[in-house]
């Protein structure tokens, strides 16, 4: 069975840091593209940050240079590092993973990150 298990959401002052995990299990974990998506009230959800096989990043315009998306294959988990964070950021973040197959993919059940003074 497999399962993505997101952690490390919660509240933030505006200018803050956060750090998310997604713990993945039954998946050859090294084998699939990792990203984080979010989804803000009333707005489409939106990737973040991916990562592919090899480790490198790719990040939407409104977070580059404010967060690094990170895996450690040895512990099954992607990492979201969130710096400078602001209203905009809030939202509920997923986690993805994309196999070789388009076909093959699943989310975690996503962790919430409120951005409030």
């Amino acid at each position: 069975q497999v399962q993505l298990v997101e952690s490390g959401g919660g509240l933030v002052q505006p200018g803050g840091s956060l750090r998310l995990s997604c713990a993945a299990s039954g998946i050859m974990f090294s084998l699939f593209r990792m990203a984080w998506y979010r989804q803000a009230p009333g707005s489409q959800r939106e990737m973040v940050a991916d990562i592919d096989l090899g480790g490198r990043p790719t990040y939407v315009d409104t977070v580059k240079g404010r967060f690094t998306i990170s895996r450690d294959n040895a512990k099954n988990t992607v990492y979201l590092e969130m710096n400078s964070v602001n209203y905009e950021d809030t939202a509920v973040y997923y986690c993805y993973a994309q196999g070789m197959s388009s076909s093959i993919n699943y989310w975690g059940k996503g962790a919430l990150v409120t951005v409030s003074s």
